[in-house]
């Protein structure tokens, strides 16, 4: 039997939107993040995340910073019930100053590369999986993909999670 998944955007969504972050010390979890992450996770829910992290391009932070922040991330979303099953991330963007990092991707939403590998990857239903993200790209994201995208605004993410359940 196939699984059944929510896909998160981070920044916005899980953690309050700083500029590039990727130091521990400055995520701030939204409100709820951890509680809605846990009580979907006990629900059965896979849960994935998938990051623009143009970042890395632009040359503010490394994917080792990156990952150690998203270490921590899913470290204190354990203690909350919750287990992560990957962190999917585009670091690229056209604009960068880091080589390797700067181009036109099929990964960066509002294309949905990163959904597409998470599905590749995993056994999902894709009928039983949906996104939830703070901009349009993401939900034009969650569409390109095949699945449901819901728009979060800001407030209780867990109140937001049981109001779409």
């Amino acid at each position: 039997m196939k699984d059944k998944a929510v896909l998160f955007d981070r920044d916005g969504v899980l953690n309050v939107d700083v500029d590039y972050l990727y130091k521990i010390e400055d995520l701030q979890w939204v409100e709820g993040a951890r509680e809605a992450l846990g009580y979907l996770y006990q629900l059965g829910y896979k849960i994935f995340v998938v990051t623009n992290q143009s970042g890395i391009a632009r040359g503010y932070y490394t994917v080792e910073d990156m990952n150690k922040l998203h270490a921590h991330m899913a470290s204190e979303l354990e203690k909350c019930g919750a287990k992560v099953e990957k962190f999917y991330y585009c670091p690229h963007h056209k604009e960068g100053k880091v080589a390797e990092y700067t181009c036109d991707c099929d990964c960066r939403k509002p294309k949905p590369g990163m959904l597409l590998q998470a599905f590749a990857e995993n056994d999902l239903d894709k009928e039983a999986c949906f996104l939830i993200g703070d901009s349009k790209r993401d939900v034009e994201a969650a569409e390109a993909a095949g699945i449901r995208g819901y728009l979060f605004t800001g407030g209780n993410l867990l109140d937001f999670v049981k109001a779409l359940l």
